[in-house]
């Protein structure tokens, strides 16, 4: 039997959103906090944070 593999859709991370996370990561707030409270992955807040996003 094989499994089907359903992708899901990625969270859009806006313009206004990525304003949003640096804001908050200059105010010191947690990545993870950040990424919860936006229902991402921690991962995606960092590379907001690092600039690769």
């Amino acid at each position: 039997m094989a499994f089907e593999r359903r992708r899901r859709p990625r969270a859009k991370l806006t313009p206004e959103i990525v304003a949003k996370i640096r804001e908050r990561l200059a105010m010191g707030h947690y990545q993870h906090d950040i990424a919860a409270d936006l229902g991402v992955n921690q991962g995606r807040i960092s590379e907001v944070n690092t600039g690769k996003r």
